[in-house]
């Protein structure tokens, strides 16, 4: 279990050292470019190629065999129980006593 934790500390070192580096180095490129104002070489025109067309009409797909039929598994039916009778239960009330009289008088 060491030495996974030990290899993640190194995996994130190294992703951090990489992200400081792409960053240094995406400004320094950011600051030798040229102006904004060059223009760019228009983009090739490429040619068309010729497809076949597509087939208008569904193949027929073979047909497939028939399955014999499986007779139908039935169970029997469940035999019944007697009813469990309802038995009343109530929670016992427990008593609220009064407040203790104060001692002293208004």
């Amino acid at each position: 279990m060491a030495y996974y934790s030990c290899t993640m500390l190194v995996f994130f070192i190294v992703v951090s050292f990489s992200m400081m580096n792409t960053g240094l180095g995406a400004r320094n490129l950011l600051q030798t470019t040229t102006s904004p104002g060059s223009s760019l070489p228009p983009i090739p025109t490429l040619p068309q190629g010729s497809a076949p067309p597509l087939p208008t009409t569904n193949p027929s797909l073979p047909s497939f065999p028939t399955f014999p039929t499986i007779p139908q598994f039935t169970l029997p039916p469940l035999p019944s129980f007697p009813s469990i009778p309802n038995i009343p239960f109530t929670f016992p009330s427990f008593p609220f006593f009064s407040p203790p009289p104060s001692t002293t008088s208004p």
